[in-house]
């Protein structure tokens, strides 16, 4: 594994070697450039490692393989969360480690470091994030098991730390809605955002990834099969977040009026042109805003998805129903909201309680006839 003394001029270093891919094709490799000897010989052992899976490299060095492998998988907003993560508040602390020298000890340790760190609001992380921080490294560590021959995974050895969400959320009745977008009627760009947020029940990506093609006033439907993801100042169009989330949503007369009558406001509007040109930080302010005007409880955007939940569960509909209305799946609804079905389960309750006495009677009136004689 031998290094070159580039004579050209410069006199630098260059590495020049012969490697086999991933595909088994012998491919001759060049890179010129370095400053000495040594770091053209750690570049080409460190290339050599990526390349054949070689373990004996530092979390850093792998963290650049999985991106490789995992980043023309998934979706750029994904990536963009993953890499923050990792890069943040796993890197910080164990990314000059070797792969197989991370062990549960690391783990533990880095996991107290997580635990009490604080952000800049001197507050420290919710569990619920803290769970996902650990998730982000228990996949990296992961995938180098099932493709590298990492021989385990410590961080799921260690176990999670945090805990998945809560089910206490918050969202707001329609009481409190109607309050709220009337605060806000003078501004019709959010106003009808708003409105197609709550009684929709939209992720916002998909909100802002809306066109006018997709509304189909005559029979009061609007298709939602694209998300829309601002990053770095840049809008990416991707698919929904899962295949269940691609569905076509009934609209109410109501808004099906409302949103012809903003669109018919635009000039010469396409049909492929986006109809929302807002930002999600421009709706987490005018969020604030119209809660404090109307002087209801301040929530979350997407609290709006939750509170249309919660308004289906109030009117009665299946959990089926309504996973099929937001784009989840039936068994996520019913772990997820199953606080807010108390009134099914009295009524469930109530419905055994009946059947239990109608059949105790149907033994009864048996038992009286038997008393007297009849066959039963």
């Amino acid at each position: 594994m031998p290094a070159y003394r580039d004579e050209s001029g410069n006199k630098t270093w260059f590495s020049q070697f012969t490697y086999t891919n991933w595909q088994g094709k012998k491919i001759n490799k060049k890179k010129r450039g370095f400053r000495t000897k040594k770091e053209a010989l750690e570049w080409e052992q460190n290339f050599l490692n990526e390349q054949s899976g070689n373990l004996d490299m530092t979390f850093d060095e792998f963290f650049e393989v999985y991106k490789r492998d995992k980043l023309p998988r998934i979706r750029l907003n994904t990536w963009q969360t993953k890499e923050n993560i990792i890069k943040s508040k796993v890197i910080p602390y164990i990314g000059n480690l070797k792969m197989n020298e991370i062990s549960k000890v690391t783990i533990i340790q880095w996991q107290n470091k997580i635990m009490n760190m604080v952000d800049e609001n001197g507050r420290r992380y919710s569990p619920t994030y803290i769970r996902t921080i650990h998730a982000q490294l228990s996949s990296i560590l992961n995938h180098a098991c099932k493709y590298y021959n990492l021989q385990h995974n410590v961080a799921r050895q260690v176990g999670t730390m945090g805990q998945k969400e809560g089910q206490e959320m918050s969202f707001w009745t329609q009481e409190e809605f109607e309050k709220f977008i009337n605060a806000i009627k003078d501004k019709p760009e959010h106003y009808h955002a708003f409105e197609i947020l709550y009684w929709f029940g939209l992720r916002m990506g998909e909100l802002l990834a809306l066109t006018k093609e997709k509304f189909d006033f005559n029979n009061n439907t609007v298709r939602i099969d694209q998300s829309l993801q601002r990053i770095k100042g840049k809008n990416y169009i991707t698919e929904p977040k899962t295949k269940k989330s691609i569905r076509t949503i009934v609209m109410p007369d109501f808004l099906s009026e409302s949103i012809t009558a903003y669109l018919d406001g635009f000039y010469k509007l396409k049909d492929t042109d986006l109809i929302f040109s807002l930002s999600k930080s421009s709706l987490h302010r005018e969020m604030a805003r119209g809660s404090e005007k109307s002087g209801v409880k301040r929530i979350r955007v997407h609290d709006l998805r939750h509170s249309h939940v919660s308004l289906l569960i109030e009117l009665g509909y299946s959990a089926i129903a309504i996973a099929d209305r937001v784009g989840h799946e039936s068994i996520d609804i019913t772990y997820r909201y199953a606080h807010l079905f108390p009134s099914k389960q009295i009524e469930m309750a109530n419905s055994l309680n009946k059947l239990r006495k109608s059949t105790e009677n149907d033994w009864a009136s048996l038992l009286v006839e038997s008393e007297n004689g009849e066959n039963i």
